[in-house]
């Protein structure tokens, strides 16, 4: 059967720079095809054509079903049977989830007219129903939690008959149980023949979700993979080299642990977390998409409240409620989704540095001491080797830049453990190398760390002993050199 869209020799430049270099990219009904690139590889570009927000240069070529068409505006993407939604899912927060789900349809409506309540509730519980999941009608979308918005705003796809749903970034906000349903949704419409295109920057995630996975870098393809792709070749595609992985230095053999967890859960997230950390060790948590590593690491950083089970630190019962309270233990996390979470991106690369020692830096009347604050920045951006200003805007570093302006912060700060979840993500494999050497200095001088990775390889490589999760419980340990890649990839799929 041919694919539903084929794309030739798409290209696009935006003044100087060419977003996108002779790309051939095609979709099939009934798969779920992954896509991923770093910030500036041209997925969004390829998205907007698609959907025909933009029109690529002369030379391209569109194929429907094998026949040739020409680009289509968004309402023709629209007839065509293109859904996109974006990661602010762009809904009516005043609306109900039936006028969102049924909102397609009456478009055609005169400007001024009622929206058809009877009609609206008919086709959004004929949308639910295709998905197999149930909403409140009546309820509006303000009221409803990410999840539940973002069921709404499949289901307005479904209403419109799609034939191709393109998801960006769709589980940046859902917990572990969410995106298993939301897998589980889209089992369901590729069973009904839809193509859905998954863009994410979470490599496990789309290796776990995709039949087929197309990575961009520069505009180009630089990588086309099956099923299951191994998550190291997806990010050699990604960064545009090799790199091998050294063995960590030997761990502390001795000392008491630093943090400890017994029987740590959260509802839905994990439970019967067993977990401890020495100073100086570097511990290795990996697992599937959903198996609860970061719901863990935010429940440790005062983020999720856990449910039962108990957190020591230095072996005295605390309660970590707040994420005040972890700071001031010494805990400090660095974030995935750093653009979102870990940076405040319009803010001076100075300002993000300090925003964890914010109250050290007050003298008198709470007014900041300002040569304390200068040598503090110009100190870590130093030892980090940020290639960047200080008065520089976040928002304008790259990758690596900004995962080292995040860990400075937390250096400035004096922690005794630091929560890293997936830091090398959407970084170069050269500045990979100076993150894990920043790393080891960190754990060289007692500071505890907690590495998530969803590269099995580097995990193994950075840390003394390697965890495995799934479904919400830490199932197997791994001690550096006594387990190769092979037994704990086995571990983390079976």
């Amino acid at each position: 059967m041919p694919p539903f869209l084929q794309l030739r020799r798409v290209s696009k430049r935006y003044g100087g720079i060419r977003a996108l270099d002779g790309v051939d990219f095609a979709l099939s009904g009934g798969e779920t095809h992954g896509l991923i690139g770093e910030n500036g590889s041209g997925k969004s570009t390829l998205i907007k054509i698609i959907s025909g927000a933009e029109r690529p240069e002369p030379g391209a070529e569109l194929l429907v079903v094998d026949r040739p068409a020409p680009f289509p505006t968004p309402a023709g993407a629209a007839r065509l049977g293109v859904q996109v939604i974006p990661q602010d899912l762009a809904l009516f927060p005043n609306l109900t989830v039936a006028e969102n789900i049924a909102l397609p349809g009456d478009l055609g409506r005169p400007l001024l007219a009622p929206l058809p309540k009877r009609r609206s509730a008919e086709a959004a519980q004929n949308a639910l129903d295709r998905v197999g999941h149930a909403l409140p009608l009546s309820a509006r979308v303000e009221d409803l939690p990410v999840a539940e918005r973002q069921l709404v705003a499949i289901c307005r796809a479904i209403a419109a008959e799609a034939r191709l749903v393109i998801m960006d970034e769709p589980t940046a906000a859902l917990t572990a149980d969410e995106v298993r349903r939301l897998v589980a949704i889209i089992a369901t419409l590729k069973a009904r023949g839809v193509a859905v295109l998954f863009v994410s920057h979470r490599l496990a995630e789309v290796r776990d979700v995709a039949d087929r996975i197309t990575v961009l870098r520069d505009g180009r393809v630089t990588g086309r993979f099956a099923a299951g792709a191994d998550v190291r070749a997806l990010s050699e595609a990604l960064a545009g080299r090799h790199y091998d992985y050294e063995p960590p230095p030997a761990p502390p053999q001795d000392g008491a642990p630093l943090l400890e967890t017994r029987r740590l859960r959260r509802n839905g997230q994990f439970r019967d977390v067993n977990l401890s950390i020495r100073p100086g060790e570097i511990v290795g948590l990996v697992g599937r998409l959903g198996a609860g590593r970061t719901e863990l690491a935010l429940a440790l950083f005062g983020l999720n409240r856990p449910d039962g089970g108990e957190i020591l630190w230095n072996g005295e019962t605390v309660r970590l409620r707040t994420i005040r309270q972890a700071v001031r233990l010494g805990i400090g996390y660095v974030p995935e989704d750093r653009l979102s979470l870990g940076l405040v991106l319009d803010q001076p690369v100075a300002d993000n540095v300090v925003l964890a020692v914010l109250r050290r830096l007050r003298r008198r009347f709470g007014l900041i001491d300002d040569r304390d604050r200068r040598e503090k920045v110009a100190r870590w951006l130093s030892r980090l080797s940020v290639r960047a200003s200080a008065d520089q805007p976040a928002r304008a570093l790259s990758g690596g830049n900004q995962q080292r302006v995040v860990l400075a912060r937390w250096m400035a700060a004096a922690p005794r453990l630091v929560i890293l979840d997936n830091p090398t993500v959407g970084v170069d494999i050269a500045a990979r190398d100076g993150l894990y050497r920043i790393v080891r200095d960190l754990a060289a001088e007692g500071v505890a760390i907690l590495l998530i990775s969803d590269e099995v390889a580097e995990a193994l490589g950075q840390c003394h002993r390697v965890g495995v999760m799934a479904e919400g419980r830490l199932t197997r340990w791994f001690a550096a050199g006594r387990a190769s890649e092979a037994e704990i990839q086995a571990a983390v799929h079976g």
